[in-house]
């Protein structure tokens, strides 16, 4: 691959149809990208730091805060540098790292949240069994499962489109490496490329959801059989924060695929609700909703300001 390249830099136009709204842009990506990242470092050190969410539950909404720092990690500060009047170039190898993470990252996110679904039908529909099935050594080999099925996707499409020679032009009518903006660059057929890319994200995205939908509607059956309201909204409550995260991250995605004709606008804006967004409202959406993150973060403000104040 690398004796055929001919290209070693790309250069990454920026967000379509935003020309003049650099500044702008700017601002508002660097509050969102900060706000993410301290958002998340925050819900991560309250449950490192408290004994009481060493959980499965929390073990895995963990690991979800660290995926929500590392994946917009990918693209915003790129974004940000060129957003700011820097460079626009990125490297050759560096469009094929950021490839490589966006779609590493992003997938085996998804595959966390099936695993959170699966979690949370443990827990509502096998109560009482909840701690004997989901053992530490199941939680970890279950996010491991999902590490291996996003290196592998990951490394299918980065593999299918930078074995193509990249031999002319190098602009990237994007904001970052994404594979329809990169693909129409190659000198040669890219066909193939295109097809198993597309099928590809598209069976992993379906079955993810699928494994989603499957967990929720015995949690669903579950929760209508609890007799008492209280009951009915305690075991709802325990849900309610990763179902939202879910609608988050799959609803604008759905919205693509539902509409008619392809809207590159419509495109773009969801592409930045997915890279930037959607791990933001992560961090709000598990801290409003849920009643012992809350404690563990007053707790860790609290320890903070006693030693700002030593």
């Amino acid at each position: 691959m690398r004796n055929h390249t001919l290209v070693d830099e790309f250069i990454l136009l920026g967000i379509p149809q935003t020309e003049g709204l650099e500044t702008v842009l700017f601002v508002i990506f660097l509050f969102i990208y900060s706000f993410t990242l301290f958002g998340n470092l925050l819900i991560f050190i309250a449950i490192i730091s408290s004994s009481t969410l060493h959980t499965p539950m929390y073990f895995f909404l963990g690991l979800l805060s660290i995926f929500d720092m590392s994946f917009p990690s990918v693209t915003c500060p790129k974004m940000l540098l060129y957003l700011s009047g820097h460079s626009h170039t990125i490297s050759y190898k560096g469009c094929v790292a950021q490839l490589f993470f966006y779609n590493f990252l992003g997938s085996s996110e998804g595959c966390l949240y099936s695993v959170m679904s699966y979690d949370r039908f443990v827990a509502i529909c096998h109560p009482l069994r909840y701690m004997l099935i989901m053992k530490l050594g199941v939680c970890v080999s279950l996010v491991m499962v999902a590490g291996l099925v996003g290196c592998l996707h990951a490394t299918i499409l980065t593999s299918l489109t930078f074995k193509l020679i990249y031999c002319g032009p190098n602009h990237v009518d994007y904001f970052f490496c994404d594979i329809p903006e990169v693909l129409p660059l190659a000198c040669t057929d890219s066909f193939l490329a295109r097809k198993v890319s597309s099928i590809n994200v598209g069976f992993l995205a379906l079955m993810l959801l699928f494994s989603v939908c499957v967990s929720y509607v015995h949690i669903g059956i579950a929760i209508l059989r609890i007799h008492s309201a209280e009951g009915r909204q305690k075991a709802f409550s325990t849900c309610s924060a990763h179902l939202t995260a879910i609608l988050c991250a799959y609803g604008p995605v759905i919205i693509i695929y539902l509409q008619g004709t392809p809207n590159p606008l419509l495109g773009t804006v969801v592409q930045i609700l997915n890279n930037i967004v959607s791990p933001m409202l992560n961090s709000l959406i598990y801290s409003l909703r849920n009643k012992e993150v809350k404690r563990s973060l007053k707790r860790v403000f609290h320890s903070v300001v006693l030693a700002v104040r030593k």
